[in-house]
C-alpha cells in the first residue's frame, strides 16, 4: 500500500486479515479451519461496525464525546473535551474506505444477483459519504477526488479538494446510494436493518437532509442547489417516519454487545457529572426526561426532597474549574447519570441519526422556507418521537424514572405546554428547534450537539476564560487542526489548503467554508 495513509492502513489491514483468518497470501500458512476469502457480506459488517461500535466507543471513550457536547463533566481528571481542547483530528477514518472499495469490487465480480449487488454498491457509497462528511465538518478542505488512490495509481500525495467540492461529491454519492438501494434487494452482513434496502433508502435520504441543513448558509449557491435538493427528497423519497427507522446500534446482555457504559468491567462509572446546560433547561421546560437522564443529588434527598422533585436534581457548570468540580464531586451534591445507563446491560440503543432529529431538521427547513410543511407539526413530532424513544427503552421501574413516568398522555400534551409551545418569530423558532434537538440527544448521536451549537449558537455553551483551553480563551473553538501525519507526509498539498482557507494558520479558530 503506497499512500498517505500507508502506516495506518497496513496496521488496519493486518488486523483485518488476522480477524478473518485470511491466509490465502501464503499457501504454506493456510489455516484449514479458517476463512480464506473475504466476502462482501463480511466487509459490509465491518464497515457498519466501523461507523457504529468503533466510533461510538465504550466506557470513558464513550463519555468523551458528551463532554464536548456539554452534557457530561468528568470528575476523575480534567478532560480536554470538557475544556474545549480540540487539538488535531486523525485521518484514520479514511483507510476504512479501502474496504468499501473492496466490497464494491467483490460484489461486481461475485456473480450475485444484480439487485443484491446494487445494495452492496449503495452501502459503499453511503459509507464513503458518511465518513467524508464527518471529516470535512471537523477540519474543512480534505482529500476527496484523489483520496485512497495510492494502491492503484501510486498517487501518494493527494490534493485537497475545497469543502464545496467535497460536499458536492457527498451529495452525489448519497444520490447514487439512494438509486442503487431503490434497485436493490436484501443483502447479508447488515447488523442495523437486516439488509432491508427500503430501510437503507430511508437512512440515506434522511442523512442527506442532515448534510443539507449544515449547508443552510449556502442556500443561494447555484451548484449546490440546497433548497431544491432538500425539497425533492421530502417530496419524493422515503425518509424516517418513526423510531423504528433510527440508525442505531442495539445492545444486549451478551459479551461484547453490552451498552457502552454498562458497569461490568467499567471502572469509570463513578466519574460522570451531569451538566447544568442540560439539567437547567429540562427544569425550565418542566421536562420529565430529567428523571430518565439523571439521578437526584444525594444531598438534596437527605435534605428532605424526593427523587420526583425537579429541585432534587443539580447540574454543574461544564466550564467550572476542575478543582471546584472535584470538590462538588466529593460533596455528592450533584446529579449523576441515571442508573439505567450503568445497571442495564442492554442500556438503550445508541443512534447516529434518529427520527426525532429528522423531524427537527424538517422543522428548521420549514421555518427557513425550504419546504411547505408545517414547522410546528414537525417540531411537535420531533419532541414526541424523542420522548417515546426514551420511554420505550426504559423499564417502567421507579429506579429509572424516579416516579415520573412519561405515559402517552403526557407525551401527547407536552408540546402544547406554555414553556414549550412553538413561538411565532423565526429566531425564537430556530432556538426552540435546536434546543429540543439538544435535549433529545443526551448520550446519543456523538458530537452532533457540538456541531449544532457551532452552526446555530444554540443552546448557549458557557465560556470561562480561566478554564477554556482554546486560544483566545474567550471563544469556543470551531474546528480541529489537521492530522500531524499530513504535516509530515503531504505538507505541500496541506499548506496549499491551509493558505486557501485560513490565511496559512492551521488552528482551532479558522472559519471553514460552511460556516461563512
Amino acid at each position: 500500500m503506497k499512500s498517505i495513509f500507508k502506516k495506518r492502513f497496513l496496521a488496519g489491514a493486518a488486523a483485518f486479515l488476522c480477524l478473518f483468518s485470511c491466509a490465502d497470501l501464503d499457501k504454506i500458512n493456510t489455516n484449514p479451519d479458517g476463512i480464506n476469502t473475504v466476502s462482501s457480506q463480511m466487509l459490509a459488517t465491518k464497515l457498519i461496525l466501523d461507523i457504529t461500535r468503533t466510533d461510538i466507543s465504550s466506557t470513558k471513550g464513550f463519555m468523551r464525546h458528551f463532554m464536548l457536547d456539554k452534557y457530561i463533566l468528568w470528575s476523575e481528571f480534567a478532560e480536554s473535551p470538557q475544556y474545549n481542547d480540540l487539538g488535531r483530528v486523525g485521518f484514520g477514518t479514511l483507510p476504512r474506505l479501502i474496504d468499501a472499495a473492496k466490497m464494491m469490487e467483490i460484489a461486481e465480480a461475485s456473480g450475485i444477483d444484480e439487485s443484491e449487488k446494487n445494495s452492496y454498491l449503495g452501502l459503499a457509497h453511503f459509507i464513503r459519504a458518511y465518513n467524508f462528511f464527518y471529516l470535512t465538518i471537523k477540519v474543512g478542505d480534505i482529500p476527496y477526488s484523489e483520496a485512497l488512490m495510492g494502491e492503484d495509481e501510486n498517487h501518494v500525495k493527494p490534493k485537497y479538494d475545497t469543502q464545496k467540492e467535497v460536499f458536492l461529491g457527498i451529495l452525489d454519492e448519497l444520490e447514487q446510494a439512494d438509486q442503487l438501494f431503490a434497485n436493490g434487494s436484501s443483502f447479508d452482513g447488515d447488523i442495523i436493518y437486516d439488509g432491508n434496502p427500503v430501510q437503507w433508502r430511508k437512512m440515506v435520504n434522511s442523512f442527506a437532509l442532515q448534510v443539507l441543513i449544515n449547508l443552510y448558509k449556502k442556500e443561494g449557491d447555484s451548484d449546490l442547489q440546497v433548497k431544491q435538493r432538500f425539497s425533492n427528497i421530502v417530496a419524493g423519497k422515503p425518509i424516517f417516519e418513526s423510531n423504528d427507522d433510527n440508525f442505531s446500534l442495539v445492545y444486549s446482555d451478551v459479551e461484547n454487545q453490552k451498552y457502552p457504559f454498562f458497569k461490568d468491567g467499567n471502572q469509570f462509572t463513578i466519574y460522570p457529572v451531569v451538566s447544568s446546560v442540560l439539567i437547567d433547561k429540562l427544569k425550565e421546560l418542566n421536562d420529565y426526561r430529567l428523571f430518565y437522564y439523571a439521578a437526584p443529588s444525594s444531598v438534596k434527598l437527605e435534605g428532605g426532597q424526593t427523587a420526583s422533585d425537579f429541585d432534587a436534581y443539580v447540574g454543574v457548570d461544564p466550564a467550572i474549574e476542575y478543582s471546584a468540580l472535584s470538590a462538588i464531586a466529593s460533596s455528592k451534591d450533584y446529579s449523576d447519570i441515571n442508573d439505567r445507563y450503568k445497571e442495564l446491560p442492554e442500556g438503550e440503543p445508541v443512534y447516529l441519526l434518529s427520527n426525532a432529529q429528522v423531524q427537527f431538521i424538517l422543522a428548521e427547513a420549514a421555518v427557513r422556507g425550504w419546504i411547505s410543511g408545517d414547522a410546528e407539526t414537525y417540531y411537535s413530532n420531533g419532541i414526541k418521537s424523542a420522548m417515546r424513544f426514551v420511554a420505550d427503552n426504559t423499564p417502567d421501574d421507579v429506579a429509572y424514572h424516579h416516579g415520573m413516568p412519561m405515559d402517552d398522555s403526557y407525551i401527547e400534551s407536552y408540546p402544547e405546554t406554555p414553556e414549550v409551545k412553538f413561538a411565532s418569530g423565526m429566531n425564537e423558532q430556530i432556538e426552540q428547534i435546536i434546543t429540543q434537538k439538544y435535549l433529545s440527544t443526551f448520550l446519543q448521536s456523538p458530537e452532533n450537539a457540538f456541531f449544532e451549537n457551532r452552526r446555530t449558537g444554540y443552546p448557549g455553551f458557557p465560556i470561562n476564560p480561566a478554564t477554556n483551553e482554546n486560544l483566545p480563551s474567550d471563544k469556543l473553538p470551531v474546528r480541529w487542526m489537521y492530522d500531524s501525519d499530513e504535516v509530515r507526509y503531504n505538507k505541500e498539498n496541506l499548506d496549499e489548503a491551509v493558505n486557501r482557507q485560513y490565511n496559512g494558520v492551521d488552528d482551532n479558530n479558522g472559519i471553514m467554508w460552511i460556516l461563512q
